[in-house]
């Protein structure tokens, strides 16, 4: 599995970084309050915990999994893109008029 981001996603995680800093983290959300969407968050203000798997990064920001979406995922390539529209309630973007989404293509290896 891979992530990576379109430019539009890298230019809103860049002005982003302009307004809250650079101690950044994406979590991609498994379907609760928000859908399955990434969800982008002071480091801090999300608890990485044991059962969280670090994908890779994007922006320069850490980009998380929970254990079990990612064992159904694992075969996934994730593209990290922003989008007109609003937000997840809890994330960052929120507020912007943009949002990111996951778009994937699951790999043949």
């Amino acid at each position: 599995m891979t992530v990576s981001a379109t430019p539009a996603a890298l230019e809103l995680i860049g002005s982003i970084k302009e307004r809250v800093g650079h101690d950044l983290l994406f979590h991609q959300s498994g379907g609760c309050c928000d859908g399955s969407a990434p969800m982008l968050f002071e480091q801090g203000d999300y608890i990485i915990g044991d059962q969280d798997v670090l994908i890779g990064e994007i922006g320069a920001v850490p980009f998380y999994m929970n254990a079990d979406q990612y064992a159904r995922w694992k075969h996934t390539d994730l593209t990290i893109d922003a989008i007109d529209g609003i937000g997840g309630m809890f994330s960052l973007e929120n507020g912007t008029g943009r949002r990111f989404l996951t778009r994937s293509d699951i790999c043949m290896r």
